[in-house]
């Protein structure tokens, strides 16, 4: 019976330390990758609404009165410079021209003969042939067909530019929007000129944006010329579409030398090159714009944040590799996907980068160092 009873305890003593094994081995800490902030230079940016312009527009207009007798050219394509886009019924200016080249071979036919009596009056006076008065007579004679020629030639010009204006040419190179008017439409543009189309030349584009007076104060690339943003960072980047994967690189050309009173904002423009004509006049995009270089900036992965009720914090672990949660406060996203820290954090602390959901406060893991660098 003694014997039996030494058997049960020691079955007894081997299933608790079968379980304390157990157990042990699933309290193991798990491996969770952490790393220090990353310390460096980092331009600092701000992001504004802009619109885009053509570098060129010009409304093509009509100048004449006609009707239209044709459209030269496929709209929303290119059109080269000196190129036919419109013809306007060109009959009435024609047959002006014809007539002021008339008028202008008649002026010239009296000038040639009033120059003609003219010579023969300054021989004649010399022998008193002729009065002191006929004399003077053929010279204003001369002087007044004189003036007619060149009437007779200011009304030849006119007659041939507005002919000109029959043909309505493209003064660039471009793209070409819709006709406003249908071949057969009467033109009325001899009293005021009236909109026929309108080209856009935008291989290069301008990108408008406003900025606040307030703003502006603390903008040291806008405020001082030896700023310590690198030349290269003087570029603004500009982001199309919700998502803002599409970008392309402009230059600041303008800054407006005063503020707005109605808005208190001042206008700023930035010049890009559109070579492929992906980029289209109106359209919206976001504007990067640098202001300001931050030395020796925190910066930790910004996937390692967590939001709650009380804001932004990070997962700290301390020397003996427990985790602890850390209210933060966080500055911009840089382009690589980190995140200036503000305050909160320190450089030689350690925080959780990954697996957010499996941490938690006071928990032991076994840190896997990894680095951002």
């Amino acid at each position: 019976m003694k014997k039996q009873i030494c058997t049960v305890v020691l079955f007894g003593l081997l299933l608790v330390g079968c379980g304390k094994k157990e157990a042990t081995q699933s309290m193991e800490a798990l491996s969770i990758e952490v790393a220090k902030p990353v310390v460096r230079d980092v331009v600092l940016t701000r992001d504004y609404p802009g619109y885009l312009t053509a570098d060129v527009e010009l409304d093509i207009v009509g100048r004449v009165n006609g009707t239209l007798l044709s459209k030269n050219y496929a709209s929303g394509q290119p059109v080269k410079k000196g190129q036919i886009l419109f013809v306007i019924d060109p009959t009435l200016y024609e047959n002006a021209v014809k007539q002021a080249e008339a008028a202008l071979k008649n002026a010239k036919a009296n000038l040639d003969y009033a120059k003609s009596s003219y010579e023969r009056m300054k021989e004649a006076i010399k022998s008193d042939a002729v009065s002191r008065i006929q004399f003077v007579q053929a010279e204003s004679n001369v002087e007044s067909c004189e003036a007619a020629v060149s009437n007779a030639e200011a009304e030849l010009k006119t007659a041939r530019t507005n002919l000109s204006y029959c043909y309505v040419r493209s003064p660039i190179d471009g793209v070409a929007d819709l006709a406003e008017f249908s071949d057969g439409a009467y033109i009325s543009g001899a009293g005021n000129p009236v909109k026929l189309t309108t080209i856009y030349k935008a291989d290069k584009m301008y990108s408008y944006f406003d900025i606040s007076d307030n703003q502006y104060l603390t903008f040291e690339l806008l405020r001082d010329a030896n700023t310590k943003i690198p030349q290269t960072e003087h570029e603004v980047t500009l982001r199309v579409g919700a998502d803002g994967t599409k970008t392309w690189q402009g230059k600041l050309n303008y800054l407006s030398p005063s503020f707005s009173l109605s808005t208190g904002t001042m206008r700023l423009r930035a010049e890009l090159d559109n070579p492929d004509g992906i980029l289209k006049p109106g359209l919206y995009v976001s504007v990067t714009l640098p202001y300001a270089m931050q030395e020796k900036a925190l910066l930790i992965d910004n996937a390692s944040i967590g939001t709650d009720q009380l804001g932004k914090y990070v997962y700290v672990v301390n020397d003996s590799n427990v985790v602890s949660t850390r209210p933060i406060e966080i500055g911009q996203l840089v382009d690589d996907g980190m995140r200036i820290v503000t305050s909160g954090l320190s450089s030689d602390e350690r925080y959780v980068t990954k697996a957010l959901m499996k941490v938690r406060q006071g928990m032991k893991i076994s840190p896997v160092e990894v680095n951002n660098k």
